[in-house]
């Protein structure tokens, strides 16, 4: 057993696409199938912010099916993504309220 301190890491904030289907009273709009909601969730690692986003929308009465990660702001930076001050004004309420912002949702139809 080791005595050493554990080294507490950095909450970061990730960018998450998730899409949800339809579940009773999700407040999703009349006639539509489901939709995606673009994300940006703190964790310590992808991993943590995806649980925590799953948990919060489950708990909206969403019902998530699928996430996809895009990865912290300086990896997304990294990839040559454009990133508006907007977009990083939620990234940084995101980080200091240590919560998960919904910042887009579009309606899937068929």
């Amino acid at each position: 057993m080791s005595d050493k301190p554990k080294i507490k890491k950095p909450q970061q904030v990730y960018t998450l696409l998730v899409e949800v289907g339809r579940h009773d009273g999700d407040g999703l709009p009349e006639g539509s199938t489901g939709a995606a909601l673009m994300c940006y969730a703190s964790g310590v690692d992808e991993a943590e912010a995806v649980r925590e986003t799953v948990a919060i929308l489950k708990q909206a009465d969403l019902a998530p099916l699928d996430v996809s990660g895009y990865g912290t702001l300086d990896e997304r930076l990294a990839e040559g993504h454009d990133i508006d001050d907007e977009e990083r004004e939620l990234m940084q309420r995101a980080l200091e309220e240590n919560s998960v912002i919904v910042a887009q949702m579009t309606p899937f139809y068929d």
